[in-house]
C-alpha cells in the first residue's frame, strides 16, 4: 500500500476520494459490467471470469456469485492472470480478466502482448480506475494506460462513456478476434447516452449531439462531461457544441472524426488521460495524414503525476469537470 493511501483515515475524506464520477442529476446504473457479463454467460458457456484479487472493485463479484465454477481468483498476480486467460482462450474459452488499469498496463504489458496479442487470442482485459477516477495518487491513477497500449498490434481499446457503452462492449468484445482492453467504469456508472440517438458499434465514432459553433471529440467519462457542458453552453450562452464520442480508441474511426473537425468551428478533444499518447494525439495524427491544418484544443490531464485528494476537487484542478469544459470552450471561441 502506498504512503498516500495510508494517510486516508476518515470516512468522509475516503468517500470523496472514491466518489462517483456522475455529475449531479445524471442517472446511474449499478455495476453494468457485472450484469452484462452474467447475461452473456447465460447465453454462452464459453465465458469465464478471472480477477487479480479485485472482484469486488471491478464488479466481477457478480459473476463470481452467479457462476462460481467459471470464476477464477488469481490473487495479486496480474501477469499470471493474463497468462492463464490466454491459455483458456487457446482452448476455446472466452475469458474476461479484471484488475485495475495501472496493474494491467504497467505490470502485465509483456504477457498481454506476447501471450494474447501476438497469437490473436480473445482475451478481454477489463480494467477499472482508468485515468483520474480515483484520488489515491499515482500508484492507482492510470493516466497513461492508452499511451502504453496504443502501439500493441491487434489490440482493440475501448473507452466507454457510460453504462450504455459498457453493456454494448461486453458482448462485442467476446466476438472480436484478438484481445481487447476496456477502460472500465464500475460501481454506480452514469447513464447518459440513451438520452441521445446513440448505439454502440465497435470501431465507430458517433456524432451524439450536433452543434454549429464548436466541436468536441471525446472518449470515456469526458463524453458525459462534454454533453453536459454542451447543454449548459446552449442554455446559458447560446453556444451550440457538437459532441463526437469515440468509444473505440483502437481501431480509430478517422473518417468520422476528421469530417467533423474539417470545418470552421472551434475544435477540442476531451479525454480522461494524459494529453500525451491518447485521444488528442490520435486525432492530431489523423489530421496531419490528410494535410489538414486545424487548431485543436486538448482537454485532458497534464504530462505529470497527478495529486492525491478528493476526486471532485481533482477534476476541477485538472480541468475535467463540466464547468472546466464550459470555460475552455468559451475561451476557445474568442
Amino acid at each position: 500500500m502506498s504512503t498516500t493511501t495510508a494517510t486516508v483515515t476518515t470516512p468522509q475524506r475516503s468517500a470523496a476520494m472514491i466518489a462517483s464520477i456522475a455529475d449531479a442529476g445524471v442517472p446511474t446504473t449499478s455495476a453494468p459490467f457485472g450484469h452484462a457479463l452474467n447475461a452473456l454467460a447465460a447465453r454462452d458457456p464459453r465465458i469465464v471470469g478471472l480477477t487479480a484479487d479485485l472482484a469486488k472493485y471491478t464488479d466481477m463479484h457478480l459473476f463470481a456469485a452467479e457462476y462460481p465454477d467459471r470464476f477464477f481468483e488469481m490473487g495479486m498476480a496480474e501477469q499470471v492472470m493474463i497468462g492463464a486467460a490466454a491459455g483458456m482462450a487457446a482452448v476455446g474459452l472466452v475469458p474476461f480478466a479484471s484488475t485495475y488499469s495501472v496493474f494491467a498496463t504497467r505490470r502485465a504489458y509483456d504477457f498481454l502482448c506476447l501471450d494474447a496479442a501476438e497469437p490473436k487470442l480473445n482475451v478481454n482485459i477489463v480494467a477499472a480506475l482508468p485515468g483520474l477516477t480515483t484520488g489515491y495518487g499515482p500508484s492507482h491513477q492510470a493516466t497513461e494506460d492508452v499511451a502504453i497500449l496504443r502501439g500493441m498490434p491487434d489490440l482493440t481499446i475501448f473507452d466507454p462513456a457510460d453504462a450504455v457503452d459498457v453493456e454494448g462492449i461486453v458482448p462485442a468484445a467476446a466476438a472480436i478476434e484478438g484481445p481487447t482492453y476496456t477502460r472500465l467504469l464500475r460501481g454506480k456508472v452514469p447513464r447518459i447516452l440513451d438520452q441521445y440517438d446513440y448505439t454502440f458499434e465497435v470501431g465507430k465514432a458517433k456524432v451524439v449531439r450536433p452543434g454549429d459553433d464548436a466541436v468536441i471529440v471525446s472518449s470515456g467519462l469526458m463524453t458525459m462531461r462534454a454533453l453536459l457542458a454542451a447543454e449548459k453552453l446552449s442554455s446559458e450562452h447560446k453556444v451550440e457544441v457538437s459532441v463526437v464520442h469515440c468509444a473505440t480508441l483502437k481501431p480509430f474511426d478517422e473518417e468520422t472524426v476528421v469530417a467533423e473537425l474539417d470545418t470552421d468551428r472551434a475544435a477540442f478533444t476531451a479525454e480522461n488521460h494524459t494529453v500525451v499518447g491518447g485521444l488528442f494525439e490520435t486525432v492530431a495524427a489523423a489530421l496531419v495524414k490528410r494535410g489538414i491544418g486545424k487548431k485543436v484544443g486538448a482537454i485532458g490531464l497534464p504530462d505529470e503525476f497527478i495529486d492525491a485528494g478528493a476526486l471532485p476537487t481533482l477534476h476541477d484542478r485538472y480541468g475535467l469537470s463540466t464547468d472546466s469544459v464550459v470555460a475552455r470552450v468559451l475561451a476557445g471561441l474568442h
